[in-house]
């Protein structure tokens, strides 16, 4: 059987969209909350309201993008959210106050939340279905490479420069971003071929991907005690040096885990990956929560990197095949619907607890989300009979 190709033109282009709409997005979550301190004046409600609007945006676009995408084709909606976001990014400039702020991040929201979900489903489609673990784990790379370049590049402008020049650099990745997106290919296939249906709310979700989503959303919710408070818990330690290279060693681990687990993803089946990277990710979470050195911190962050690194994508590819090829896009929105709402609560429930716990206690009480995850995995979608792999030469590696 001849191996069908991976990294084609367009594949490659709908992943640098991806990474230049990440790089945008992760640069405005590191240096927002300093210009908002700094520049508006306001206080950490007001950085957390910044935060939280957008990620709400988000959430509430997608189950309506992907019933879009599905019914009106890929190509539309996806150049339609790049140019509100865009636009978005534009409008910072002339952003100099909190209500202003927060308007202008609602609708930032609305076009990450409509373009992440459209550029999903265009490389769901783009990927041979025999390669697409290892197509979506490559994919999903580009954005873990903008999450260490994105607040690198942000915060190192900040000490030298004014937020113009972090608002000039998002508005030229957004435009770049745009302008890829204008030169890839569709497949024919994926263009607008669902029906119509009559407009309820179980016409926003895709029922298949319901299951794993679920599983995607409480492993997130553990997640976001990193994304949120990982800084926060480097300053109580006294390792606040260590706190800018534990995304860097994240993303290294992730990079090169990634040639080998995508295949395997395909070759052996989703849960000989799924069920170690969970494991993984509640070791990484354990060792966090027993830091008292920047050896045992950084080991964490190594340790979830293989781990919540591969799980992601991994889930994620389980959402699209469990759905109709004509419902990829709602597959693909009714994952990231759930996996945002689990980090959208759990920045919010787990500042609350951590102020009664403790972060080391808060990381060690993760660890046994994560582990939950994996026994709603299971009960959901785990224990399900894979259907048998065919080991041919399309599962060979490259």
């Amino acid at each position: 059987m001849k191996k069908q190709p991976l990294w084609t033109k367009d594949f490659l282009s709908i992943s640098i969209t991806s990474f230049f709409l990440f790089m945008g997005f992760y640069i405005l979550l590191t240096t927002l909350p300093l210009y908002i301190l700094d520049d508006l004046k306001g206080d950490e409600t007001q950085v957390g309201l910044i935060i939280s609007v957008f990620l709400i945006a988000a959430v509430i676009s997608r189950p309506f993008t992907g019933k879009w995408i599905d019914e009106l084709g890929r190509r539309k909606i996806l150049l339609a959210s790049l140019l509100v976001f865009a636009v978005s990014s534009l409008l910072y400039f002339w952003a100099d106050s909190t209500p202003a702020l927060l308007a202008l991040r609602f609708l930032h929201g609305i076009g990450f939340g409509m373009a992440t979900t459209a550029t999903g489903a265009i490389v769901a489609d783009l990927v041979p279905n025999e390669r697409r673990g290892e197509g979506l784990g490559y994919y999903a790379m580009f954005m873990n490479l903008a999450m260490v370049i994105g607040p690198f590049a942000g915060l190192t402008i900040v000490q030298y420069a004014n937020f113009v020049w972090i608002f000039a650099l998002c508005t030229a990745l957004s435009f770049i971003a745009l302008l890829l997106g204008v030169f890839v290919k569709m497949p024919q296939r994926a263009e607008g071929t669902a029906k119509h249906p009559k407009f309820t709310l179980s016409s926003l979700f895709e029922k298949n991907a319901v299951p794993v989503a679920v599983a995607a959303g409480i492993l997130a919710f553990a997640y976001a005690g990193i994304l949120s408070f990982i800084s926060v818990y480097a300053k109580e330690l006294g390792l606040l040096e260590a706190a800018s290279f534990f995304f860097v060693v994240y993303a290294a681990f992730i990079i090169m885990s990634r040639p080998f687990t995508g295949r395997w993803f395909d070759t052996y089946g989703e849960n000989k990956v799924i069920y170690p990277g969970i494991i993984l990710f509640a070791a990484g979470l354990f060792l966090l929560s027993q830091a008292n050195g920047t050896f045992l911190f950084l080991l964490s962050g190594a340790v979830i990197g293989l781990g919540y690194g591969t799980i992601v994508p991994s889930l994620q590819t389980v959402a699209i095949k469990q759905a109709d090829p004509s419902k990829r896009g709602l597959a693909t929105s009714t994952f990231f619907t759930l996996f945002d709402t689990g980090i959208g609560l759990g920045s919010y429930v787990l500042g609350i607890l951590a102020v009664q716990t403790g972060f080391s206690t808060l990381y060690f009480m993760l660890a046994g989300v994560a582990l939950f995850g994996l026994f709603v995995y299971y009960i959901l979608h785990g224990k399900r009979k894979e259907p048998k792999t065919v080991h041919s030469e399309a599962n060979l590696p490259l």
